[in-house]
C-alpha cells in the first residue's frame, strides 16, 4: 500500500531534465569561479618564489663595473655624487658586458660632533662602521676616496700602495693614496655644482672645491679573493692616477 500511494504522489511529476554540460567561456567561467582563491595563492607563492630568485640572481639588476667608498666626515651632495660616478665611467669601460658603463659611489659618513649628539653619532657610526665593513669583506669597492688615508690604513690595513704593492708587515708611513690634485686626470673632472638644503638654508657650490682635499687610493688584496673584474680596475686606476 504505501508504494502504490507514493506512486500516487508522484504521478504527475516530471523527472528532472539534467543540465547540459558548459561549452566554451562559460565552463572557463565557471572552473574560475570556483577555483579563485586557489588560483589567488598560487600565484602569491610564485611571486614569493620569483622575488626570491631575482634577489639572490640579480635578475632586473644593473649592475656596476666599478665601485667607489668615499669615507668622511660630512657627506657628498647628491650632484658631486652622480658627477663623480659619471666622470669615472667616462674614464673606463664596459667590464661585465651589459652595453653600459656604471661606476657607483658608496658614502660612509662617520660623524665626529659631540655634544648632545654623541649618543646618536655613536649608534650612526656604528652602523656606518658595519656597511664599510661588510663592503671590505665581500671585496666590493676597489677604489677608496678618503679624507685621511693614513688614518684609513691604520684602522683598516686594507690599501696597497699607488704602484699596487702591498703594504710591508708592520709598515706605518708608507704612501697609501694620490691627492686628488695632484694626479692631472682627476683635478681636470668637472664636477659641477651643488646645491642642497641644510639646517633651512641652502647651500650652494662647486663640486671640485668638495673633493679638492681628498686623496684617491686603491684596495690591496692579500688573498685570491678580490674585486669582481680586478684587471679593469687596475686599468682604470692607471688613467685616474697617469702623470700623477
Amino acid at each position: 500500500m504505501a508504494s502504490e500511494y507514493i506512486k500516487w504522489q508522484v504521478k504527475d511529476e516530471k523527472p528532472k531534465e539534467e543540465a547540459p554540460p558548459l561549452q566554451g567561456s562559460a565552463k572557463v567561467k565557471n572552473w574560475l569561479y570556483y577555483h579563485k582563491v586557489h588560483l589567488l595563492a598560487g600565484a602569491a607563492a610564485a611571486w614569493i618564489v620569483w622575488e626570491i630568485a631575482a634577489g639572490t640572481l640579480g635578475i632586473g639588476k644593473t649592475f656596476p663595473d666599478y665601485q667607489i667608498a668615499y669615507v668622511g666626515t660630512y657627506p657628498l651632495p647628491a650632484q658631486t655624487q652622480t658627477a663623480l660616478e659619471e666622470a669615472f665611467a667616462a674614464c673606463g669601460a664596459d667590464l661585465n658586458g651589459d652595453g653600459q658603463v656604471i661606476a657607483s659611489l658608496h658614502q660612509y659618513i662617520k660623524n665626529t660632533e659631540g655634544g648632545e649628539a654623541a649618543r646618536e653619532n655613536a649608534s650612526y657610526n656604528t652602523a656606518t662602521e658595519a656597511a664599510l665593513m661588510a663592503d671590505m669583506e665581500d671585496c666590493e669597492s676597489y677604489f677608496f676616496l678618503l679624507e685621511d688615508p693614513a688614518g684609513f690604513e691604520r684602522d683598516y690595513q686594507i690599501l696597497a700602495h699607488p704602484d699596487g704593492t702591498l703594504p710591508a708587515e708592520g709598515e706605518k708611513d708608507g704612501l697609501y693614496a694620490i691627492a686628488w690634485e695632484d694626479a692631472p686626470v682627476l683635478a681636470a673632472m668637472d664636477l659641477g655644482t651643488y646645491e642642497e638644503q641644510a639646517a633651512g638654508q641652502t647651500l650652494k657650490g662647486s663640486g671640485n672645491d668638495l673633493v679638492r682635499p681628498l686623496f684617491l687610493a686603491r684596495r690591496g688584496f692579500w688573498t685570491d679573493k678580490t674585486v669582481k673584474h680586478k684587471e679593469g680596475c687596475d686599468a682604470l686606476w692607471e688613467v685616474l692616477t697617469k702623470g700623477s
